[in-house]
């Protein structure tokens, strides 16, 4: 069966790696930016310092702060109307997943026109999105170079999955100094967030040799720094560390796909606007203990990466050893226990177990699951 590998034509990393982008940004000729962001890094003075980085290659730009936690269709059709009153020839991003998903949504609606909510599914768009620079400032979601886009519904209150070649970005930023300021919470979340995207693209049907190399160098990655970033975050060797392994983890899982975590964490963050990150985290364990009874062997291979699997180990012992390890891991840079202490209602499960099936249909999981068994991992991660 044939592969076909997606990552943005240019990846810019390391630590003060801003600069050196800005001159790339320059040498492509672009003459205004929208900058995609939220209103905590606006307020913090990062969209303006871009903003001024940008005017220093006689590059004008506008900043639109309003892409929220769980970007909305609402968020993207703002942005979009800014744009195009800006007469904007290219989108700056700058965050962490959620002012990229926005981006994306805004860019892609800017040339293929339309609804947001027309692209949703596997390559529905026709036309490139309009070029997309995406600056990172977390270690987690890895969508500053991916082909996913997660845009809320909130009239449906489910997060639609756009699953598209047109939404990769031209340019991707990760410079850790720029991720030096996030709070603990973040770091953990956005973390286990890159943890999970490893581990579902190590055992996903999809996988092969690259994303493989990809996904076990991320997990080795995050054991080894996710709790020093955590702990010290200015510990700029973790920070740099988790920076390339939530970028493996991103090539792992954007050409390998993932599976019922994100699925079921999707549900949760489009009913309850939970962070996503942590329903991924939560889930993670779960999910993969339904899953070990068809990739015991894949899961030992994880938990030998996660540094708990004695190579003489039997593959369900392995798999075993390595679902304690992502919990401890969790307990250890405080991730809530379980989905009641986020809020979530057990009389949801019907919802959310339904909704999580029809967002599992374009992913590749390594044991398909029905409804009654869904909603029995639901409640086993209350």
């Amino acid at each position: 069966m044939s592969s076909t590998f997606f990552i943005p034509a240019v990846n810019i990393m390391g630590i003060d790696c801003l600069d050196e982008a800005m001159n790339a940004i320059r040498n492509y000729g672009f003459r205004k930016a929208l900058i995609v962001t939220d209103a905590g890094l606006a307020k913090a003075g990062v969209a303006s310092m871009i903003a001024e980085k940008l005017a220093m290659q006689d590059i004008d730009s506008v900043i639109y702060d309003g892409a929220k936690p769980n970007p909305n269709v609402e968020n993207v059709e703002n942005g979009l109307a800014l744009l195009q009153a800006s007469g904007c020839d290219f989108v700056v991003s700058l965050g962490g997943g959620s002012p990229h998903d926005c981006a994306k949504g805004i860019a892609l609606c800017a040339t293929n026109g339309g609804h947001i909510g027309d692209y949703e599914g596997v390559d529905q768009s026709s036309k490139p999105q309009l070029p997309l620079v995406a600056i990172n400032t977390t270690a987690g979601t890895a969508s500053e170079m991916t082909r996913f886009c997660i845009i809320t519904d909130e009239t449906r209150h489910v997060k639609m999955a756009i699953v598209d070649r047109n939404v990769t970005p031209l340019l991707s930023v990760n410079d850790p100094a720029l991720m030096v300021a996030m709070p603990k919470g973040l770091t953990a979340a956005t973390g286990m967030d890159a943890l999970t995207h490893a581990i579902e693209a190590y055992v996903s049907t999809a996988a092969n040799p690259i994303t493989d190399a990809c996904a076990i160098k991320a997990i080795e990655l995050i054991s080894a720094n996710l709790r020093l970033a955590v702990r010290d975050g200015s510990d700029m060797a973790a920070r740099e560390n988790m920076a390339y392994a939530q970028f493996l983890a991103g090539m792992a899982f954007n050409n390998a796909s993932l599976g019922f975590v994100h699925a079921m964490a999707h549900q949760l963050g489009g009913l309850y606007d939970l962070p996503h990150g942590v329903c991924n985290a939560v889930l993670l364990p779960h999910v993969q203990s339904f899953n070990a009874s068809v990739s015991a062997a894949r899961l030992s291979d994880v938990g030998r990466a996660l540094g708990v699997a004695d190579k003489h180990a039997t593959p369900e012992e392995g798999a075993q050893a390595a679902i304690a390890a992502i919990r401890c891991l969790s307990q250890d840079v405080d991730i809530p226990a379980g989905l009641r202490e986020l809020g979530a209602k057990l009389q949801d499960i019907p919802l959310l177990a339904t909704n999580a099936l029809k967002d599992a249909c374009g992913l590749t999981n390594p044991r398909r699951a029905d409804q009654r068994q869904i909603e029995e991992i639901f409640r086993s991660a209350f």
